[in-house]
């Protein structure tokens, strides 16, 4: 039997049994793909077929006009939320109008404040500061009616003979205006203020009116001022804690703090900016002696607050007062000092003294004060500038990882 199965090539079962023992772990499970006596196992492991799916009908534009769209719709709703927070401000312009002089003042006073603090206390820092702060103002504002009321007499002989020059001016090359256009035109300058003093009378009554709000909103703005700069922390922390759910205040106070840097940052350095146009305007016009230098002084101060425009008009009136009171000369001379003003504020004292604020580029402001302008007039054109500044320094700041 044994013989039999030798001879037909079968093993014996006893080297059967051993080579299966062999063939099996140490465990005794059986080694897969390793067979004594067998050829090794191999296999090919085709690749998977994906599957196909669909492909929505907003995936088979081209991708920069899809970007675009998701660009659009995004943009559209911020302008949107945009034209709603105007609108809404331009309901209370007042109370919006006294916030913000308020925020002014209080970057301005908030380091004398803090500085007498370490020998006042609190409440009589805060009184001392608006106090001083507010009899400067006066008496400043009466220096100024002080002069303008002493060379009145003069001035109005100055003004009189400068009328007579610029009508010899204009009778000569280039314009060549003849006598009878000239004394035209002055009674139809005439004819137009007797054929329109009610609409005039109107307006000035309207314009006390705006008199009143202005004195209005300087009050609030003083009142809120007040509380600003005794206990401005206080009231953000109360604000931040009455509102917002815990894991929103972090955000909401890194937002808060890159604001209010941006905003006190810019607040100062117009003052600074300001401050120095009006120096060196008030130089140049006492050097070429022009009528009002000291009034034109204050004006060119108060419009540098509107940045690349106020201070091109405020010497342009410097001009026309050049102009009529001392000649053709004089006020070519006041014209080339606009030019060095806006070179030096545009290339020199922007660069240096708004390094620690929010920077933009010049298009921006550009384009953010006539937005401003057209939006809300003259304040919108004032406040245009820091409300972007504020917006790109929160957007920057909520957009860094926090440590």
């Amino acid at each position: 039997m044994t013989d039999r199965h030798q001879g037909d090539g079968e093993e014996p079962e006893a080297v059967v049994g051993d080579a299966r023992r062999r063939a099996a772990g140490p465990d005794g499970r059986r080694r897969r793909g390793r067979v004594l006596g067998s050829r090794p196992a191999y296999t090919v492991r085709l690749p998977a077929v994906p599957r196909t799916e669909p492909v929505p009908v907003a995936e088979r534009t081209v991708p920069w006009l899809r970007v675009g769209a998701a660009y659009a719709w995004r943009l559209i709703l911020v302008g949107i939320v945009v034209y709603g927070v105007f609108s809404i401000l331009g309901s209370f312009q007042l109370i919006a109008v006294a916030v913000f002089l308020a925020l002014v003042v209080t970057t301005v006073l908030r380091p004398l404040t803090d500085l007498l603090n370490r020998f006042l206390p609190r409440p009589l820092c805060v009184a001392v500061t608006l106090v001083g702060s507010i009899l400067f103002l006066l008496a400043l504002l009466a220096l100024v009616g002080n002069a303008v009321a002493g060379e009145s007499a003069r001035l109005a002989g100055e003004f009189r003979g400068g009328v007579h020059r610029i009508e010899q001016w204009l009778q000569r090359p280039p314009f060549r205006l003849s006598p009878g256009r000239l004394s035209q035109l002055e009674s139809q300058v005439t004819h137009y203020l007797s054929a329109h003093r009610s609409s005039l009378l109107s307006r000035a009554l309207s314009g006390l009116g705006q008199v009143v709000e202005f004195v209005t909103g300087g009050a609030l703005a003083l009142f809120a001022s007040v509380f600003f700069i005794h206990s401005g922390e206080r009231l953000w922390r109360w604000i931040r804690d009455q509102l917002l759910p815990v894991g929103a205040r972090p955000a909401w106070d890194r937002a808060g703090w890159a604001a209010w840097r941006a905003f006190a940052g810019y607040t100062r350095g117009i003052i600074i900016v300001a401050a120095t146009n009006a120096v060196l305007v008030g130089i140049a016009l006492l050097v070429l002696r022009v009528p009002l230098a000291l009034p034109l002084t204050l004006l060119e101060f108060f419009a540098a607050f509107v940045p690349l425009v106020g201070s091109p008009v405020a010497l342009g009136v410097a001009t026309i007062v050049a102009l009529a009171g001392r000649g053709p000369l004089t006020a070519l001379a006041v014209l080339a000092l606009i030019v060095v003003i806006g070179q030096l504020e545009g290339h020199v004292l922007h660069p240096l003294v708004m390094s620690w604020a929010v920077r933009l580029h010049p298009l921006v402001v550009a384009l953010s004060v006539i937005a401003g302008s057209i939006i809300a007039g003259v304040i919108g054109a004032v406040v245009a500038v820091p409300l972007v500044s504020v917006v790109w320094a929160v957007l920057r700041a909520l957009r860094a990882v926090p440590p």
